[in-house]
């Protein structure tokens, strides 16, 4: 299956791939949601999460897959401190409060116990928490409730990278009239290429005939047009991932130079738990240079790390990044609206 690779611009994608068939219904309720947080004076965040799939077929049986962690654990420290959140998900990911009870790290039926009472009726059954989980579910179900007490979370789910682009694009336009009071925290692992709806076999590509080759095109860069046209005044965050870390600084410093967004949060694969590092622009820039041979880095670099123990003991809650990052960008969203 070869094709000749097409470039698209942000632009050029919009008006030759179909949106998702739920985008209207999606954009009305962004819009109530928002109007809500901007009455009740509140930022807000969008948080995505998740990984994105790119089709093979246009009745889909193959795809491409990626991964992404660190937004629901995110999301839950950000409505801690006090935003709204509009949580961007891949359908069936981990999400805020329910991802404590992982159906695989810490299944949620074995923190129930039936319990068995006699009576004058006979015997009767009820369910009951196990004792040592009681304390911490409590605790997660207190903050649940309260944010849907408070009207704080708001989620979406894409599945598609073209869902996600789609979702997107919506969601910032929408996000415009907060201004400055606005944050995007792009944790989602977007897919970098994908295969247009006019390139896809109808059905599923049949196997038996060797190999099989096929060319994508690349996804078009959003962050640019997010930047400029979509939401300006927005509290931008991305995040660049790598697995060689001699990439790490020069990727997120060339990031911040090709799209001009506020920050962002670098991470190697295997210490991304414990370690990230935020790199941001200087300001202002760097104007007088001491020795013309050695130029003036314009760049920022915050290192943030934890310890995390080897061994924790039985039921010791660990520590997670997560909430030292989000606490950190809270602060500096604050001193960007102050500046405004």
């Amino acid at each position: 299956m070869r094709t000749e690779p097409t470039t698209f611009s942000a632009e050029s994608y919009f008006a030759t791939q179909l949106p998702p068939s739920t985008l209207q219904h999606d954009i009305d309720n962004i819009r109530q949601f928002l109007a809500r947080q901007v009455k009740e004076g509140r930022n807000v965040v969008l948080v995505t999460s998740g990984g994105t799939t790119v089709p093979l077929e246009l009745n889909v049986v193959r795809f491409l897959d990626n991964f992404s962690t660190r937004g629901a654990t995110s999301a839950e420290y950000f409505l801690k401190a006090g935003y709204a959140v509009i949580f961007m998900h891949r359908q069936f990911s981990l999400q805020p409060f329910s991802r404590h009870y992982s159906h695989s790290t810490n299944p949620f039926l074995d923190f129930l116990e039936i319990e068995t009472a006699q009576n004058e009726l006979g015997g009767s059954s009820r369910i009951s928490v196990t004792p040592e989980k009681r304390e911490h579910l409590l605790e997660v179900l207190t903050a649940y409730k309260t944010v849907h007490a408070l009207g704080t979370l708001h989620t979406l789910t894409f599945v598609t990278v073209n869902d996600y682009l789609w979702l997107l694009r919506a969601v910032s336009q929408e996000m415009a009239i907060l201004q400055r009071r606005s944050m995007f925290y792009l944790a989602a692992a977007v897919s970098d290429f994908f295969l247009p709806r006019q390139k896809m076999s109808e059905h599923k590509i049949q196997s038996g005939k060797g190999s099989l080759l096929i060319e994508m095109d690349q996804v078009p860069k959003i962050l640019k047009p997010l930047v400029d046209e979509w939401t300006p005044g927005g509290y931008i965050v991305s995040f660049k991932l790598e697995t060689d870390e001699n990439l790490l600084l020069p990727k997120a410093k060339q990031a911040l130079e090709r799209y001009g967004h506020q920050v962002v949060i670098g991470n190697d694969l295997h210490r991304r738990k414990f370690e990230v590092v935020f790199v941001t622009r200087k300001s202002p820039p760097p104007t007088v240079v001491a020795d013309a041979t050695k130029p003036t880095d314009p760049f920022d670099e915050y290192w943030l790390r934890i310890d995390i123990p080897a061994h924790p003991a039985p039921g010791e809650p660990v520590k997670e990044i997560e909430e030292d990052i989000v606490a950190e960008l809270v602060k500096r969203h604050a001193e960007w609206i102050k500046q405004a």
